[in-house]
């Protein structure tokens, strides 16, 4: 019988490997969710954490950018988090309704849980969750993403999140912000389950704020879309922390359903975001847009994987980065289309634009089809600003400075209004021109 192989840990896997010993006793969870807890920790305790000769990580090696992991954060007060979440107002004058999880821990006393509820949204405690029988689906992993290293992380440490349910036919006047909050240096690791009835309409928003240190942000949503729903989401993951930004999509679309995300990245010196989406019932679609900038010596990373399991379900992915300085960025995109999913319809592209000479983007469009009547396309492009364009507003007496802004505004809004969700679309480009004025 052949041993397994033993790898030699690093410090941050060994570090990884005592948090689990010294945390696991007051992690939350049934027997199967512990048992699913033990098993994620042995994988990286085996694998150790993802690096570059892993090919979903061939460009952005975990490994060897975390050097040591801090423990988990310590619960956080109720009115230090509001106050942080208040300061930071990460959608500015928008109208919302607010759920509130710090340091790991949903904190319902500063959530909105009265009008969420008269809107037909109930929100409950992921950890409690974890405690039931049934829990372990809350830690269902798709085919798709395989023995990810970071989802095995998250189900190792998993503190808590949110479970948010809205009832078959509802429509919430609102977006609603779920906001992540750090009020401590610590790792952060949560998951949150949004489960969308039939017929039922919301827009979400997700955000980050607070105290920003070396220790991991690993932070999973998992959607759950039925029948003839229509859901939408903003991901604003922005400001500078050395830690590793770690978000993870996972979505199943049931069938006429409508599924839309903007994942918007501007800041953090190691950030990855990863989806997992799947169609489940036909006629359905999926529309995933990204927006990345980064300067300095920051990585920013947009993987996707979309799975057209069923027929006739189409599939839009648009993702546009920006890079100045030695930055790099990533685009790792897949569509899927199963044999018996004839009728498919696929397009993805993605296109950056180097402000400079010292950037490096990394474009890798795939698509696996085993169906033969399709639509499936993708394509990839990386360039500079256009000098033609840049003397064209010059000439009209527009500054330099404020051309460039403009050109690369106008590259990034494409991604925004192609969202198609106006509420935020003056806020996200707002936020484009704060970047490039180095606010």
């Amino acid at each position: 019988m052949t041993a397994p192989t033993q790898i030699s840990h690093t410090q941050a896997e060994s570090d990884l490997l005592a948090r689990f010993d010294t945390a696991k006793g007051d992690l939350s969870g049934s027997t199967a969710v512990s048992d699913l807890r033990v098993a994620a920790a042995e994988q990286i305790k085996t694998k150790g954490l993802p690096h570059r000769r892993v090919e979903e990580y061939k460009y952005t090696d975990l490994r060897a950018y975390m050097k040591s992991a801090a423990p988990l954060a310590p619960k956080a007060s109720a009115a230090e988090a509001k106050a942080l979440a208040d300061a930071e107002n990460a959608y500015g004058e928008l109208e919302r309704f607010r759920i509130v999880v710090a340091n790991g821990t949903y904190l319902a006393e500063v959530s909105d849980l009265e009008a969420l509820a008269a809107e037909g949204v109930t929100v409950t405690d992921f950890a409690a969750a974890l405690d039931q029988d049934t829990a372990a689906d809350l830690l269902a992993t798709p085919p798709s993403a395989g023995t990810d290293g970071v989802l095995a992380l998250n189900t190792a440490f998993v503190q808590g999140g949110v479970v948010i349910t809205v009832k078959e036919g509802a429509d919430v006047s609102r977006p609603v912000e779920l906001v992540h909050v750090s009020t401590a240096e610590g790792a952060i690791v949560t998951r949150n389950r949004i489960n969308v009835a039939k017929g039922a309409k919301l827009k979400m928003l997700e955000s980050f704020a607070g105290t920003t240190g070396t220790g991991e942000t690993n932070v999973v949503f998992d959607y759950k879309i039925a029948d003839n729903a229509e859901f939408a989401t903003t991901r604003l993951v922005v400001g500078a922390t050395e830690g590793a930004r770690l978000l993870t999509t996972l979505a199943t679309i049931g069938a006429d359903a409508i599924f839309k995300i903007l994942g918007f990245m501007a800041g953090p010196a190691f950030a990855r975001n990863q989806q997992f989406v799947a169609f489940e019932g036909e006629n359905s679609e999926a529309k995933l847009y990204g927006v990345s900038m980064a300067r300095d010596r920051c990585l920013a990373d947009q993987t996707l994987i979309i799975d057209h399991a069923v027929p006739h379900c189409n599939s839009r992915e648009y993702f546009k980065t920006v890079l100045d300085d030695e930055a790099r960025g990533v685009y790792q995109g897949r569509i899927n289309v199963a044999q018996h999913a004839q009728k498919s319809d696929g397009e993805m592209m993605t296109q950056a634009l180097l402000l400079s000479e010292g950037p490096e983007m990394a474009n890798k469009p795939e698509l696996e089809i085993f169906a033969d009547d399709v639509l499936c396309a993708h394509g990839a492009t990386s360039g500079q600003i256009d000098e033609d364009l840049l003397f064209y507003l010059r000439a009209r007496g527009i500054p330099e400075a404020e051309a460039r802004t403009l050109l690369v505004l106008a590259f990034l809004s494409e991604a925004i209004e192609e969202f198609e969700e106006e509420y935020v679309t003056d806020f996200l480009e707002q936020r484009v021109r704060d970047w490039l004025a180095g606010k």
